[in-house]
């Protein structure tokens, strides 16, 4: 099966018949103006409407966050900057005590209730609380490295948001770390294991913020499957990110994505089109293309294409990887080690190969080193499932006779 990259954000993704990329920041500026994005979409190829969010409902908060904030601002001590409370109040045991999850997208309402979220998810709710308190709210995209991940066909590649209360862009707070001056401004950032010092930002909008909250719910979809419901309720997801934001370029990617699922060809290929007549170096949308010409039997066509992706990004994610899970198939367990440890440098976050290079040191008879990948695994995992899985093995492993 041809596979496709997608893009959310939660962190925010792009996705693509392998993958999501967030490259929708560079080269914008001087981009021709976009044909009307609406044009792109074919609601009667997908039978009815999906029942699904509106935008005002990613972001209202709800009368238990309403009360919180009440409460938040009845108890705070009168000298004291109603944002350093906000702050506290995320981490403290008896308040809120936040936690990072990455398994879904949440509205700022269903952040609240979990107490848990994707870095869009936590930046949504922390934004709706602020306003009740009556902060001044600016979101922004953070210009980083993309985080990847996969789920079976679909490789996500993950951009990043946060949002600044205040007046001037100063000060970092952060779930395990406040530094605070009460005459700047306040950034507030949900990113687990990277450090945003001297990274490029960029403000958006709310209206931004929601499209790519129903761009990640529409990837979601995709993830869960390829059935006849899942593809049309994710081009319904898709459909309102299109509307909601037409410059919005990861939402018009998944749209594509979502096109290719149905074998609608001809279409997919207009999307990427389109989104590289905005952005001629988004890789998701390269990689789409390239692999629809492919899917055609259009190769000739696709070289060019795939020697401007060739160009960006010569070594794709999870590329040595794959590698080295065919190396220890083989029984060539150094080879795949060496594999896995070259794919960490790419991605020294990914709890996947930290898994894997694991795997490889055990087979070597290196326990330590592997006990020691595995936790960091564990470290990394961004959902329960995957803490719990990685947990429950490095125990296995612990336990096993020395």
């Amino acid at each position: 099966m041809t596979r496709a990259v997608l893009a959310s954000l939660g962190r925010w993704s792009t996705v693509s018949l392998c993958g999501i990329a967030a490259c929708w920041l560079t080269g914008c500026a001087s981009a021709p103006p976009a044909p009307d994005a609406r044009l792109l979409l074919d609601d009667a190829a997908f039978g009815p409407p999906v029942e699904i969010l509106t935008g005002d409902a990613v972001t209202a908060p709800s009368p238990a966050m309403r009360q919180f904030a009440a409460r938040l601002a009845a108890q705070a001590p009168r000298q004291r900057d109603l944002r350093t409370t906000l702050m506290d109040a995320m981490h403290r045991s008896d308040q809120l005590q936040l936690h990072y999850d990455s398994s879904s997208t949440r509205t700022a309402a269903q952040a609240f209730d979990a107490r848990a979220g994707n870095c869009l998810s936590l930046v949504l709710m922390t934004g709706a609380l602020a306003k009740e308190l009556g902060m001044a709210v600016t979101y922004q995209v953070v210009s980083n490295e993309q985080d990847y991940s996969r789920h079976g066909a679909l490789v996500f590649a993950s951009g990043h948001v946060n949002l600044v209360l205040g007046r001037a862009i100063g000060t970092v707070a952060t779930m395990s770390h406040l530094a605070h001056d009460a005459d700047r401004e306040m950034t507030v950032d949900f990113l687990p294991n990277q450090d945003l010092a001297g990274q490029r930002v960029e403000p958006v909008g709310e209206v931004t913020v929601r499209a790519m909250f129903m761009n990640n719910r529409a990837a979601e979809v995709l993830a869960q499957g390829e059935g006849e419901g899942q593809t049309r309720a994710a081009y319904w997801w898709a459909r309102q990110s299109v509307l909601l934001d037409p410059s919005f370029l990861p939402g018009i990617n998944t749209l594509g994505v979502v096109y290719l699922r149905q074998g609608r060809w001809l279409q997919a290929e207009a999307v990427f089109k389109r989104v590289l007549q905005q952005d001629s170096r988004q890789i998701s949308a390269l990689t789409n293309l390239v692999r629809t010409l492919q899917a055609q039997g259009r190769s000739p066509e696709a070289e060019p294409w795939a020697a401007t992706l060739g160009a960006l990004q010569p070594d794709p994610p999870f590329r040595k990887l794959d590698q080295g899970r065919a190396a220890l198939i083989a029984g060539d367990t150094a080879t795949a080690r060496d594999l896995f440890l070259a794919e960490l440098r790419q991605q020294p976050y990914q709890p996947e190969v930290h898994h894997w290079l694991a795997v490889a040191l055990a087979r070597l008879g290196d326990i330590d080193r592997a006990a020691r990948h595995l936790a960091l695994a564990v470290n990394h995992s961004t959902t329960a499932a995957a803490h719990d899985l990685y947990a429950a093995k490095l125990e296995r492993l612990r336990q096993a006779p020395k």
